[in-house]
């Protein structure tokens, strides 16, 4: 099937209709017979099809006889079906997301273990665009491609108070990454700290994810395979945790001060 009739239908157009206007597109004006004979569409259909995609506003018909088919721009028409499907997704995303939030507080025991490197990295993302008001982040090291969807996923929160705690370079591949310098340079708020080998994040102090993997033996690089997150949506050890976290961020901050 030719690709544009597919995605022709999957905007709601049956085939004969998305054939026709196909058709039409090259045509430009054309009677129902010259559609019919040009998109193999049999002619005791192609008035019923042409009056649908006109009704459809796919089309614009012409009073003479015989009646003359115009085809409207596939910018205006497909641009206006696009501003539609994207608002349709925006409202289901909105409705679903609210249905997928209640059904978490509903969960009993609200921790899970997450295993793989994508996943952990996947969900990472998640939180953050699930958050409403902050995100708090321990950052031990780092895992290929993670420090890079980390920054996109935050600059795409730009409304977020946004504070990162990390040790300054960390190890991926034995290739020595300077974490302070990735986040800095993506303007994002980090701070130099001492952090033992985990990771973690939270989000308005209600949600979290710890983060764990084995290293290499002399301790520079991870080891993807053996990765693993703690996902955890009980607020009062997230709270607990962000509570600690905003302390020592204090601490460091009390010092720099105090050392100017």
């Amino acid at each position: 099937m030719d690709e544009n009739i597919a995605i022709l239908k999957g905007i709601g157009l049956t085939l004969y209709e998305a054939q026709a206007y196909v058709t039409l597109t090259s045509l430009i004006q054309a009677t129902a017979v010259e559609v019919s004979e040009k998109s193999n569409i049999p002619r005791s259909k192609i008035y019923d099809v042409l009056k649908k995609l006109n009704e459809k506003d796919f089309i614009e018909i012409e009073d003479g006889r015989p009646l003359t088919y115009i085809v409207k721009s596939p910018v205006d028409v497909l641009g206006r079906e696009k501003e539609k499907i994207d608002s349709e997704l925006d409202d289901t995303i909105t409705r679903l997301t609210n249905v997928y939030e209640n059904g978490m507080i509903q969960v009993q025991a609200p921790i899970w273990r997450i295993y793989g490197v994508e996943k952990i990295i996947n969900q990472e993302v998640e939180i953050i665009k699930r958050a409403k008001k902050t995100i708090n982040l321990r950052i031990g090291f780092l895992f290929e491609g993670e420090g890079e969807a980390l920054i996109k996923a935050l600059k795409n929160r730009k409304n977020l108070e946004v504070n990162i705690l990390a040790s300054p370079t960390c190890y991926i591949n034995d290739e020595e990454i300077n974490i302070i310098k990735l986040f800095k340079e993506a303007d994002i708020n980090i701070q130099k700290a001492d952090i033992p080998f985990v990771k973690m994040m939270i989000s308005d102090s209600k949600e979290m994810m710890h983060t764990y993997t084995k290293f290499t033996q002399d301790k520079r690089s991870v080891i993807p395979e053996t990765a693993i997150g703690i996902w955890n949506k009980y607020e009062e050890i997230a709270k607990n945790y962000d509570e600690r976290f905003l302390n020592q961020l204090k601490k460091i901050k009390n010092k720099k001060k105090n050392q100017k």
